[in-house]
């Protein structure tokens, strides 16, 4: 087991950039020797989870035992940062590999309604050049990157994807701020029953299953919307009633034990996801990395820090990596 405490922020964002570089080159170079197979990537990215919101960082109140054996089995970083306290700019950063306010995008988020900020399809990210490279790429979950018709994970290097394209959406009627339906299968709406971080598990799932059989490398970006609000747990359909018709807010509703709910449920489908890369002999293969898009928001824990989401203290970029 290996710790790593003594990280800036400037060292982590250079040697993730220089680490990305050398992988696409590495996958290239994998091609033209085929007996060195390229490692898989399932990048997992949580929307407002706090620093110390998992086990391994310090909750105490519950576990969660599959993003601790990540940490136990590769690296933990105790001073990791999120590329910014909002998450279109810190997704912006993650895709892009570049400083997020070069573009538009990383100083409007594209729900502020204008149809033309979104990240410019001709511009390369992380999946177009893996995909170049080989790699097949799924985008599971979250967007926020801009809509459609400009704008979409599938004109910016995915070759799949499953989820919703807004910043927020109801765990059950898959309903977003603005009181529109937001699930799409590609560029397809489509109607799913289930509650939301189980689909994304599901369909994860699904991905590592398929890419396995094909034996084509694959970057799995699995972003899911927990614990991001509306507070809805596993089995609070009722909640996704009540708040039906409403402007989906951060203080309504939800309590702490709620809140705790929903990381165990995401919790669980990460679960599945390492279960499924270790019956399909990928593990050893496999670059798997958790993180959150920024900091901790209204039931969160950011100790020892202070600050929350949207503020530049610990609180709001410091995140469990």
């Amino acid at each position: 087991m290996r710790w790593q405490s003594g990280v800036t922020r400037r060292t982590l964002l250079c040697n993730t950039a220089a680490g990305t570089a050398a992988l696409a080159a590495g996958a290239i170079g994998a091609y033209a020797q085929p007996a060195s197979k390229p490692p898989n990537i399932v990048f997992i990215l949580a929307d407002d989870l706090g620093y110390a919101d998992v086990s391994c960082y310090g909750r105490r109140d519950f576990t969660t035992p599959n993003i601790d054996r990540i940490a136990a089995r590769g690296m933990r970083f105790l001073q990791g940062y999120a590329n910014s306290a909002v998450c279109s700019a810190t997704r912006l950063a993650l895709i892009t590999g570049r400083y997020q306010y070069r573009l538009r995008l990383g100083l409007e988020e594209p729900w502020a309604g204008n149809p033309d900020i979104g990240l410019p399809p001709e511009h390369p990210t992380l999946p177009s050049l893996l995909r170049k490279a080989g790699y097949g790429t799924s985008l599971i979950g979250k967007w926020h990157l801009g809509a459609l018709p400009k704008f979409g994970p599938l004109k910016s290097g995915y070759d799949h994807f499953f989820g919703f394209r807004g910043g927020a959406v109801d765990y059950y009627s898959h309903i977003d701020t603005r009181q529109k339906h937001d699930l799409w299968d590609g560029d397809v709406e489509v109607d799913k029953v289930g509650y939301f971080t189980e689909l994304l598990g599901a369909r994860a799932l699904d991905a590592v299953n398929s890419y396995a059989k094909s034996g084509q490398p694959f970057l799995i970006s699995l972003h899911f919307s927990a614990p991001h609000w509306p507070w809805e747990a596993p089995g609070d359909e009722a909640e996704s009633k009540r708040v039906a018709g409403t402007s989906l807010r951060d203080f309504d509703g939800g309590t702490q034990k709620t809140y705790q709910r929903m990381i165990e449920a995401m919790d669980a489908q990460i679960g599945r996801v390492l279960e499924a890369l270790d019956a399909n002999g990928l593990t050893d293969n496999t670059i798997v990395i958790f993180t959150s898009d920024n900091g901790g928001e209204r039931f969160a824990d950011t100790w020892p820090f202070t600050g929350k989401k949207t503020e530049l203290l610990e609180g709001g970029l410091r995140i469990p990596m």
